[in-house]
């Protein structure tokens, strides 16, 4: 059997507002749990009571997201703002290397 070998390289990740994103969706899940709640009844009465909990949960791992997502924002500009203080380090004593 032959090993898979990819034709062409893997497109950059796409970036977006990834924060704002997450948000939306955590609010959107917990706005769903606020308005199923009224109708518990209803829906325990046909075994889908698990659809109030489900909202809730994604609305809970939504907050984990938007924690997590923050996190990863920070540290993207941490490390931008650190490769920019190395490039214009370097380039500050190439200059005056070459005086």
């Amino acid at each position: 059997m032959e090993k898979w070998t990819p034709k062409h390289e893997a497109p950059e990740p796409l970036e977006g507002p990834v924060v704002a994103t997450v948000t939306g969706g955590t609010i959107l899940w917990f706005v769903l749990f606020v308005v199923q709640v009224p109708f518990y009844g209803w829906f325990d009465d046909r075994g889908h009571a698990w659809w109030i909990w489900a909202c809730l949960a994604g609305a809970g791992l939504g907050l984990i997201g938007i924690w997590y997502v923050r996190g990863r924002e920070a540290a993207i500009q941490r490390a931008a703002a650190q490769s920019e203080a190395e490039d214009a380090g370097s380039t500050a004593s190439g200059s005056t290397a070459s005086s």
